[in-house]
C-alpha cells in the first residue's frame, strides 16, 4: 500500500466501542465496521466470538445447526483469455502463451465434458466454469475461434457448453464469466442453477489510479459490478460474491465494500454467499512483493463481515489460501462454508494453493464442533424455496437436475452421483404450464384476496424501495411556472412542436389554470391538422392468456403465483377458441399479453400465434410485450432479432409497447423488480421496426415518477421514431398514456407509490405528446378502460384522437382496480364521440379504414359472450 493512500488506524477507544455494541447485538454504521477490522489481541478474540454467535444463531434458523458446508465441485477453465489486466491475476494469458503451451484460446466441448465427466464419477456435484471477461473485446485471436465455432460471443459458447453438461453428466453448471448484463443473466438462468461474480472492493480508487490493483481493467469498476449483483437479484438469481482482502484498499473502503453487499443481499435476497478471500501475493505479476494479508486482520474481515450481514448470510472462506491449521481460525471468525472443495482440479485461480484433502478438512471442522455436508452449487436455502414454494430460483428446466440431487432440506444427498437428464421444458409442453381452466381471475368480478401469497417476497426489500423511490424525485404537484416562462414556451410551441427544447417541455408539461388550457388548445389543433376529427377505433379482443408471474412489478396486481386462487392459464385451444369467437362478432385483432411463466415451453409464443392463425387465418395478432419477447430468447437461446423473425413467420402482425413505464432505469428499478432495463425495450421495439413488425408505444405514469421524467420518456420514442424513419422502415403505429391505477398495485399498498396522477397530470401528458411527438407517431390513444367516459372525452380535447379497442374482455386494469368495465360496444364507444361531436370510426390495427363495418353490431361487441 502507498504511505500516502495508507488510511489512520482506528483508536483502541473507537475498537472497544464498536466490540461492545457488537457484543450487545446493536447494528453497526460503518465507522464502527472500520474501527473492529482493526482489532488485534483480546479485542480482535472477543470479536471473533461475537461473529460466531451470530453464525451459530443463523445455523440454528436454518435447521442445520453446526453444520459446515462445501460443495464438492470441478473447475473448468474454459478460456484463460481476458480483457483485464488485473496486477495480482496468474490466471489469465495471451493468445501467445496459450500457442506455445498447444491450447486453442477455448476448451472444446470433449474437453469440458471430459473434465465433467471424470468429476461426476468422483463424487463432484458442481461445475465451476471460470474465465475471463469478455476475452473477444481484446483477442481477435478468441473471436476467430468462436467465429469458427459458430458463437457470436464467449457467454453464448458458455451457455451452449452448460446444455451439454447438464444433458451430459448431471453436474449443475455455476457460470463465473465475469461481468455479465441483465440480458446475458436472464439468458443463462434456463442453463445454470446459480451464477457468481466476485465484487473484490468498492473502491473506486484502485480502479482509477495508474499502478494500482485494478487499473486498466475495465470490468473491475465497482459501479459495473454492484450493477450485476443488483442484476442478478431482479432476475432472482442465486448468486455467489464476496471481497477480496489485501489488495491496497484502506479499512474504510473494506467496510464500505461489506456494507454494499449487505444492501444488495437484503433488497432482493439473491446473494446465497459471501466469500472473503484473503490476497496471496504470485510471482510473475505486478503485486508480487506486496505482502500476503495477515491472518489476523483476515479473521477480522471475516468477523465483521459475518456481524454486518448477520445470521441469514453465508460466510465462505477458500480453505486452500490459509494453512490447514489456520482454518480454525476462520471457523472461529464466523465461517459457515467451505466453497468448492475439488478432489480432480486444481484452483486454476490459485493453482500454487492445493485443495486439503476432504478427509483433513472434515477432520479440521469436526475439532472445532462442526459436522462437515456436502452442498449443491444452489444453497440449501434456495433450494428450498425453489422446490417446495416455487419461488423463482430456480429455472423449470434446470429444476429437475437439482431435485435429483437435493434432500428434502436443500442439502446435496448422501452418497448420490449425477446422472446426465434432459434440458428441456417440463413434460407436456403448453398445456402442462399451468392451470386450463377458466378461473376466477377471468370470469368474476374482483379478487379473492388483496395480495399474492408470496407478496413479501416477490417484491423484493420495501424498506430498500423506498429508499430508491426518494431517489426518483417523486412530486404530489406540479411547479408553479412564471407567466413569462409559459408564454416563451407556448410560443416556441406553436412555432416548431416537434422541436421544442426540454426547458420548454418542462415548463409546458407542469402548466396549469389558463396556460394548460392554451397547450390542450394547440395540443387540439396539431390532432386536427394531423388526423382530422375522427375519433378512431379498433374491434378487437384482448386475450390475456396468464397471469402466473414471477418478475415482481410492484405496480402490477394481475400476477399470481401458481398456486394462488387467481392464477390462471389458458390452453391453446381455449386462445384459438376466443379468437374465433371474436372474429365471428367482427373483431379484426387479438391482442395476447401474458406473465412471465417460468414453466411456458421454449416454443409458448410461436405456439400462441399459429394456435390463432390456424383457427382465424385472417386475424391480425398483436401480441407479446418486449418483456415477452425477451423471455422468449431466453428460453429459446435465439437472439432478439431471430426471435421476432420467426414470430412473424408464425404469424405476428405488430407488438404492443407494453412494459415500457417509464423508460428511466432509475424509475423502472423501484416500479419492478425483474423487468428489462430500459435500454432492453428500446433494443426490441427498434429490432421490430427493423424486421418489418409495427409496434404501439406506451408510458405508465403518475407513480413514484415526475414530469421529467415524462418529457424524457417522450424524447426517447421520438429518438427511436426517427431512426425507424430514417432507416426507411415502420415504426411506431400510436403513443398510449397508460395512468397508473393504484387501487390494489403492491407499491401503493406498501406505502410507496401516489394514487395515481390528477386530471392535471392526465391533460398535461396527453396534450404534450401530441405536441413533442409532433411530425413522429400521428397517432394519440386514450385510455376508456383507465379514464371513463368522461375522462376519455376530456382527453379528446386534449390532443388524442383514438380510443383503442372494444377490449372483450380486459383482466390487467380490471384487476389494478379500474372501475371503468373492461369492455366497451361500438354503440358505447360512438356515444363517446357524439357527445363531444365527433364521429367515430373503424379502423384496422396500423389504422387503415376498415373497409367493410364490423358484422353482428346489434350482438353488442363485447358483452361478454
Amino acid at each position: 500500500m502507498d504511505v500516502e493512500t495508507a488510511d489512520p488506524r482506528p483508536t483502541p477507544q473507537q475498537v472497544r466501542r464498536a466490540l461492545a455494541r457488537a457484543e450487545r447485538g446493536a447494528a453497526l454504521d460503518p465507522a464502527e465496521a472500520t474501527a473492529l477490522l482493526a482489532a488485534t489481541g483480546p479485542e480482535l478474540d472477543r470479536l471473533c466470538a461475537a461473529a460466531a454467535k451470530v453464525r451459530d444463531a443463523g445455523l440454528v434458523a436454518a435447521g442445520r445447526p453446526g453444520v459446515v458446508t462445501y460443495s464438492p465441485k470441478v473447475f473448468i477453465p474454459v478460456t484463460r483469455l481476458c480483457r483485464d489486466r488485473c496486477h495480482y491475476c496468474t490466471f489469465v494469458e495471451t493468445p501467445g502463451q496459450a500457442a506455445r503451451e498447444g491450447r486453442a484460446p477455448y476448451l472444446s466441448p470433449d474437453e469440458v465434458l471430459d473434465i465433467a465427466r471424470q468429476g461426476a464419477e468422483l463424487g463432484c456435484l458442481e461445475a465451476l466454469f471460470t474465465l475471463g471477461d469478455r476475452p473477444e473485446d481484446r483477442w481477435p485471436e478468441a473471436r476467430a475461434w468462436l467465429d469458427e465455432q459458430g458463437y457470436d460471443s464467449t457467454l453464448a459458447y458458455v451457455r451452449a457448453l452448460a446444455v451439454q453438461v447438464l444433458e451430459e453428466t448431471g453436474l449443475l453448471p455455476h457460470l463465473n464469466p465475469g461481468v455479465m448484463s441483465w440480458e446475458e443473466m436472464n439468458r443463462l438462468k434456463p442453463v445454470a442453477p446459480s451464477m457468481g461474480m466476485m465484487l473484490e472492493t468498492t473502491s473506486t480508487r484502485l480502479h482509477e489510479t495508474r499502478g494500482l490493483a485494478h487499473f486498466g481493467s475495465p470490468d473491475k469498476d465497482p459501479a459495473v459490478r454492484l450493477r450485476v449483483l443488483e442484476d442478478a437479484g431482479r432476475l432472482s438469481i442465486p448468486f455467489t460474491t464476496g471481497l477480496l482482502v489485501g489488495i491496497g484498499e484502506t479499512l474504510e473502503e473494506r467496510a464500505d465494500t461489506i456494507f454494499a453487499l449487505r444492501a444488495t443481499s437484503r433488497a432482493y435476497g439473491a446473494v446465497q454467499e459471501v466469500i472473503v478471500q484473503n490476497f496471496r501475493a504470485k510471482p510473475d505479476t505486478a503485486m508480487r512483493h506486496i505482502d500476503d494479508l495477515d491472518l489476523d486482520e483476515y479473521r477480522a474481515a471475516i468477523a465483521v463481515t459475518r456481524i454486518v450481514l448477520g445470521p441469514k448470510a453465508r460466510v465462505q472462506a477458500p480453505p486452500n489460501l490459509v494453512d490447514l491449521a489456520e482454518c480454525r481460525a476462520l471457523l472461529d471468525a464466523g465461517v459457515d462454508d467451505w466453497g468448492g472443495v475439488s478432489p480432480l482440479t486444481p484452483d486454476h485461480v490459485n493453482p500454487e494453493r492445493p485443495w486439503p484433502s476432504l478427509e483433513r478438512l472434515r477432520a479440521v471442522t469436526a475439532e472445532c464442533g462442526f459436522e462437515l455436508a456436502a452442498r449443491l452449487t444452489i444453497h440449501p436455502e434456495h433450494v428450498r424455496a425453489a422446490l417446495g414454494s416455487g419461488a423463482p430460483w430456480l429455472d423449470p428446466r434446470v429444476a429437475g437436475h437439482v431435485a435429483a440431487l437435493a434432500t428434502e432440506d436443500g442439502l446435496a444427498r448422501p452418497g448420490v452421483r449425477p446422472v446426465g437428464r434432459p434440458w428441456q421444458e417440463p413434460d407436456g409442453g403448453f398445456e402442462s404450464a399451468g392451470r386450463t381452466d377458466l378461473h376466477a381471475a377471468v370470469d368474476t368480478e374482483g379478487r379473492s384476496e388483496d395480495r399474492r401469497s408470496d407478496f413479501s417476497e416477490v417484491y423484493g426489500d420495501w424498506d430498500s424501495v423506498r429508499d430508491a423511490a426518494a431517489t426518483t424525485g417523486l412530486v404530489d404537484g406540479a411547479p408553479a411556472v412564471l407567466h413569462s416562462e409559459g408564454r416563451d414556451a407556448l410560443a416556441a410551441a406553436e412555432a416548431d412542436p416537434g422541436g421544442l427544447s426540454d426547458e420548454h417541455a418542462l415548463t409546458l408539461m407542469t402548466a396549469e389554470g389558463p396556460l394548460l388550457e392554451q397547450v390542450c388548445r394547440l395540443a387540439d389543433d396539431l390532432r386536427r391538422e394531423v388526423v382530422g376529427d375522427d375519433v378512431t377505433y379498433v374491434v378487437n379482443r384482448n386475450i390475456n392468456f396468464t397471469n402466473v408471474c414471477y418478475v415482481g412489478c410492484r405496480f402490477c396486481a394481475f400476477a399470481q403465483r401458481r398456486t394462488d386462487a387467481d392464477a390462471f392459464s389458458l390452453s391453446l385451444d381455449q386462445v384459438a377458441d376466443r379468437a374465433q369467437e371474436a372474429w365471428e362478432l367482427g373483431a379484426t385483432e387479438v391482442c395476447m399479453q401474458g406473465g412471465i411463466d417460468p414453466e411456458l415451453p421454449a416454443t409458448a409464443y410461436f405456439d400462441l400465434v399459429t394456435a390463432v392463425k390456424q383457427r382465424v387465418p385472417e386475424m391480425h395478432v398483436h401480441a407479446f410485450s418486449p418483456m415477452e419477447v425477451v423471455n422468449g430468447t431466453a428460453r429459446t437461446g435465439l437472439s432478439i432479432e431471430d426471435f421476432l423473425i420467426k414470430a412473424r413467420e408464425a404469424g405476428l402482425g405488430s407488438l404492443p409497447g407494453t412494459a415500457a413505464e417509464i423508460l428511466d432505469d432509475e424509475v423502472r428499478w423501484v416500479l419492478t423488480k425483474g423487468k428489462l432495463p430500459a435500454r432492453t425495450w428500446i433494443e426490441v421495439v427498434s429490432t421490430a421496426h427493423r424486421v418489418g413488425i409495427p409496434t404501439t408505444s406506451t408510458m405508465m405514469y403518475g407513480h413514484v415518477d415526475n414530469p421529467r421524467h415524462w418529457v424524457g420518456h417522450l424524447r426517447v420514442l421520438a429518438g427511436i421514431q426517427d431512426r425507424a424513419r430514417e432507416a426507411g422502415v415502420g415504426g411506431f403505429t400510436e403513443f398510449v398514456p397508460l395512468p397508473f391505477v393504484h387501487t390494489s398495485a403492491p407499491i401503493y399498498l406498501a406505502g410507496v407509490a401516489r394514487p395515481g396522477p390528477t386530471l392535471r397530470d392526465n391533460l398535461a401528458v396527453h396534450a404534450m405528446a401530441r405536441i413533442l411527438l409532433h411530425g413522429r407517431i400521428d397517432n394519440i390513444q386514450t385510455s376508456w378502460v383507465k379514464l371513463g367516459v368522461e375522462g376519455t372525452r376530456a382527453m379528446l380535447r386534449a390532443g388524442a384522437n383514438d380510443v383503442g379497442g372494444t377490449l372483450m374482455e380486459e383482466t390487467i386494469s380490471r384487476m389494478a382496480g379500474s372501475e371503468h368495465g373492461s369492455a366497451k360496444t361500438v354503440a358505447e364507444l360512438e356515444e363517446i364521440g357524439a357527445g363531444i361531436g365527433r364521429p367515430v370510426v373503424e379502423r384496422t390495427t396500423t389504422y387503415a379504414p376498415r373497409s367493410s363495418p364490423a358484422p353482428d353490431r346489434g350482438l353488442g361487441i363485447g358483452d361478454g359472450r
